[in-house]
């Protein structure tokens, strides 16, 4: 199996999130596919079939699951194939065009409902806390809280969802927020930057500043920039990447 790794997220390499992407022509069992995330041990790799309508179908698997929505490694495959691609998934249709060197992915919208954390998750005391589709999100009171947080992974997976996200308000010219995300349910101690988070983070980072274009930084170790425009059920996410090699698995 041929694989393509790409950086998401970035301009240049070593940055952002990398990804693995294979595309196939036909489905391998899924217990192989399971089998290569493993041993890539990335965050989430791709995995694409060509369809006869000249659309794909796309999977992504973490190192231990396989997960309903992954924002960073559809951009890596849609940037593999040139921008321009539709993909259907487990969240549906999935469409991906290009807007000058960025890619834009019309994705549906994750509005968060309040709800507590529970008791045990080692944050800091939240201004606000609540929960979307597959994440629970935590307002912190400022960016600097977000950039120092040291996780406790445990009392985060107590939280039982894919992931936590912690955010707070920008801290520098240009960026409307900040966010971490840690996602130890799924193999995934910290995503290096996380598109389907965006989804909620627009819509609740939209409704607080009362404005439908907003940009997030990620701020992990490795780092990286989202665009995000909200329009009605969809959250068109952007970002740039780049390709940084290839690789070939042989059993």
């Amino acid at each position: 199996m041929s694989l393509v790794l790409v950086d998401a997220f970035t301009d240049r390499p070593f940055a952002g999130n990398p990804a693995a992407v294979a595309v196939l022509d036909r489905w391998p069992p899924d217990g192989v596919l399971q089998q290569v995330a493993l041993e890539l041990n990335l965050s989430e790799t791709a995995f694409a079939v060509r369809r006869a309508d000249g659309d794909l179908d796309l999977r992504w698997f973490t190192p231990t699951a396989e997960v309903d929505l992954c924002g960073h490694a559809t951009l890596a495959t849609a940037h593999l194939l040139g921008g321009t691609a539709r993909f259907h998934t487990r969240s549906g249709l999935l469409a991906c065009s290009t807007a000058g060197d960025w890619i834009e992915m019309a994705m549906p919208a994750d509005p968060p409902v309040p709800r507590p954390l529970p008791d045990g998750t080692g944050l800091p005391r939240a201004v606000w806390a609540g929960v979307g589709r597959f994440d629970a999100v935590a307002v912190l009171e400022d960016a600097e809280a977000v950039r120092s947080l040291v996780p406790d992974l445990a009392g985060l997976a107590a939280v039982a969802t894919r992931a936590v996200v912690v955010t707070a308000p920008g801290d520098r010219p240009g960026v409307d927020m900040v966010s971490r995300v840690f996602a130890p349910n799924v193999g995934v101690p910290e995503d290096p930057v996380t598109g389907s988070a965006h989804c909620m983070l627009a819509e609740l980072w939209g409704d607080r500043l009362g404005r439908d274009e907003l940009t997030g930084e990620q701020a992990s170790a490795r780092g990286g920039l989202v665009r995000m425009r909200r329009a009605g059920r969809t959250v068109v996410v952007s970002g740039q990447a780049v390709t940084v090699g290839r690789t070939t698995l042989e059993w």
